[in-house]
C-alpha cells in the first residue's frame, strides 16, 4: 500500500531545515562548539529623579510688563548669551505649590508678589549629573506687590521687565512659550 502524499511517511517527507531567527548568531554543531563563554552585557541605566517646582510670570504694577530671569547659556563659548525664563524653584517640605511659587519668585528676583491665577503645569525630562530627571513645574500669574529688582546671586545672572507683548519672544524654552501663548490675556 502506498500512503497518500503528505500522510506522514518519513521516507517521503522532505527534511525541512529550520530557519533561525535573524537576531541569533550562526548555528554551530556540537563538534565545533568551544567552551568559551562570553561575558553578559550589563546595562547601566541613569537613575530617575522626580522634581517638583513652582513659579510663574509676575506682571508689574502698571499691568504692561512681565518679569523674567536670565541665566548664561552654558553651551555658549562666549558666555554672553542669556537664556530668559520664568522664575521658579523647588517646592520645600511642607509647602504648597502656591507658597513655593511666591517664595521662589521673591528669592530669584527680589520682587514680592501675589498670585492672581494658575497658568497650568508643565512637565519635561532632562539629563543632569548622570541622572534622568522628570521635572513638574506649577506656573502661576502674579501681580507685583513690592520689592527691588535684584537677581539671586547664586542662581540668576540677570532679571528684567519686558513688555507683555514681547514675553513669548524672549522666553528660551518652548514649553514656557506654549504655556504663556495659551494663557490668554495676561491681566491681573
Amino acid at each position: 500500500m502506498i500512503p497518500a502524499p503528505g500522510a506522514g511517511s518519513e521516507s517521503i517527507k522532505k527534511k525541512r531545515k529550520r530557519k533561525r531567527p535573524a537576531n541569533r548568531g550562526p548555528q554551530t554543531s556540537p563538534s565545533k562548539a568551544t567552551n568559551v563563554t562570553k561575558p553578559a552585557i550589563k546595562r547601566v541605566y541613569a537613575k530617575r529623579v522626580d522634581e517638583v517646582s513652582a513659579g510663574g510670570l509676575v506682571i508689574d504694577s502698571t499691568g504692561t510688563m512681565g518679569l523674567l530671569i536670565g541665566r548664561i547659556d552654558q553651551k555658549d563659548s562666549s558666555r554672553t548669551k542669556l537664556l530668559w525664563s520664568l522664575p521658579k524653584g523647588h517646592i520645600e517640605a511642607g509647602e504648597t505649590p502656591e507658597q513655593a511659587a511666591v517664595r521662589e519668585v521673591s528669592e530669584e528676583t527680589g520682587i514680592t508678589s501675589a498670585i492672581s491665577r494658575s497658568l497650568g503645569v508643565i512637565d519635561f525630562w532632562f539629563m543632569a549629573g548622570g541622572k534622568r530627571i522628570h521635572k513638574t513645574v506649577h506656573h502661576f500669574l502674579f501681580s507685583e506687590v513690592g520689592g527691588e529688582l535684584t537677581p539671586q546671586v547664586s542662581e540668576v545672572d540677570e532679571v528684567s521687565w519686558f513688555p507683555l507683548s514681547e514675553i513669548i519672544d524672549h522666553l528660551a524654552y518652548p514649553d514656557e512659550k506654549k504655556l504663556i501663548a495659551r494663557s490668554g490675556e495676561l491681566k491681573v
